[in-house]
């Protein structure tokens, strides 16, 4: 019996339209102006090693953490970020878990949704394992009566190609910077904030970058298929925002480009969402936060993802 079907039963990209041009002016506008929530499900089966692995392993599981090194630094690190946001009221730790959340939350939603995308848990196009089949399609589920086969999948192309560099360059720079706060060390109470938010944004970058490149081996190897879905339709019928006077009466303080957009969905619609497609629950923090994003961007002109 094939593998294929079960391992690619969890896999897939569920695009959430955020904003439109306004007819007709949709033919003509760029399509990284029309923003949209990526959902990244990628992760292959998991499969039993086999018992040459299980002895290649045997000395180094005594002393190398099962999962990994860098995996288990990331568990640790966010442990210890959970805790700061669980010490006591007035505590500089709980201050500085707050502006961290706070700074999480300006950080652009595309960036966000990429970095979570962990290409070692996908399938491997360039070293496939012998034990899976070769995924033959990861379904990119839109909402139809929005968009096309055709345009969904170039705007997720489009997204790519305008986030890899964006991101390989904020890899570089964070990395850059990072030694430049190396006299903040000499506070011996506090920790080296400016140096581990440096490191952050660095690996956060450089996740994202990954992210992009994976994609783009995925869509240059067309193992994204599009495919349309009646039941995001419904969602969108149901919670779109209703037009409003005060519309026509803000665009002189927006750019053109803004002035002829649209946003397309309630913050209403995020529970609904995440239930039909059985989301984490980090999924509602993060869908609520694309959706202001982007309705503070069409406010303030600013439209490129």
């Amino acid at each position: 019996m094939s593998l294929t079907p079960r391992s690619l039963r969890k896999m897939r990209i569920i695009s959430v339209p955020l904003t439109r041009p306004r007819p007709p002016a949709h033919r003509t506008t760029d399509t990284r102006q029309a923003l949209t929530y990526y959902q990244f499900q990628i992760t292959s089966s998991q499969h039993p090693p086999s018992e040459n692995a299980t002895e290649k392993k045997g000395a180094k599981s005594r002393w190398l953490p099962e999962e990994g090194i860098v995996k288990f630094l990331q568990g640790k690190a966010a442990a210890t970020w959970t805790g700061f946001g669980k010490t006591e009221q007035g505590s500089w730790k709980l201050k500085v878990y707050q502006m961290g959340e706070s700074l999480v939350d300006r950080m652009d939603f595309e960036e966000l949704a990429l970095k979570g995308l962990d290409p070692s848990l996908g399938p491997s196009l360039s070293h496939p394992s012998p034990e899976v089949e070769k995924p033959s399609r990861i379904p990119l589920i839109y909402p139809s009566s929005l968009s096309s086969d055709s345009e969904s999948l170039l705007h997720l192309k489009k997204l790519v190609e305008h986030r890899m560099p964006r991101h390989r360059r904020g890899f570089y720079a964070w990395m850059i910077i990072a030694p430049f706060t190396a006299p903040f060390m000499i506070v011996p109470v506090i920790p080296n904030l400016p140096f581990f938010f440096c490191v952050w944004r660095s690996w956060s970058h450089y996740r994202a970058y990954r992210a992009t490149q994976y994609l783009q081996d995925l869509l240059a190897n067309g193992v994204i298929v599009p495919e349309g879905s009646e039941a995001l339709d419904a969602i969108f019928k149901d919670f779109s925002p209703p037009s409003t006077p005060s519309e026509e009466e803000s665009s002189n303080t927006v750019s053109k480009d803004a002035r002829g957009h649209e946003l397309l969905l309630r913050k209403e619609a995020v529970p609904t969402i995440v239930s039909l497609f059985g989301l984490k629950k980090s999924a509602d923090a993060d869908l609520y936060r694309a959706i202001e994003q982007a309705r503070l961007r069409i406010e303030n002109g600013r439209l490129k993802p």
